[in-house]
């Protein structure tokens, strides 16, 4: 396991309306990474500026890893409600909206002559 350091995983606003997700052990130096386009082959790079809408720090390696894969699979609007802080709106961009949800389900009705 890597050595102990603090790590942030965080969400990155770009130009284009996009999020970026991404996890770093330095979030000033990552920013600035960002902002300045050190990268010409990173997602950001042609999505400048960028603006940092959400960040957590995390003491465990694993723990942020699995946060920032999470959140990556994640609908901007569930995105946009966690830089929100809008624990309404993400509960509700979570539920299942397909036709196998417990909401969406229909109820057969039975014949009551068989």
């Amino acid at each position: 396991m890597p050595p102990f350091k603090i790590l942030y995983v965080y969400i990155l606003f770009c130009a284009d309306g996009t999020y970026y997700t991404g996890v770093t052990n330095n979030l000033d130096r990552r920013l600035r990474e960002h902002e300045t386009g050190y990268n010409k082959d990173s997602y950001t790079y042609g999505r400048r500026p960028v603006q940092l809408v959400y960040y957590e720090m995390f003491n465990n390696y694993l723990q942020a890893i699995d946060w920032e894969t999470r959140i990556k699979k994640w609908s901007s609007k569930k995105k946009e409600a966690l830089a929100n802080s809008d624990w309404n709106r993400l509960r509700k961009e979570s539920e299942c909206k397909n036709s196998t949800s417990h909401k969406q389900y229909i109820k057969p009705e039975f014949d009551k002559n068989n």
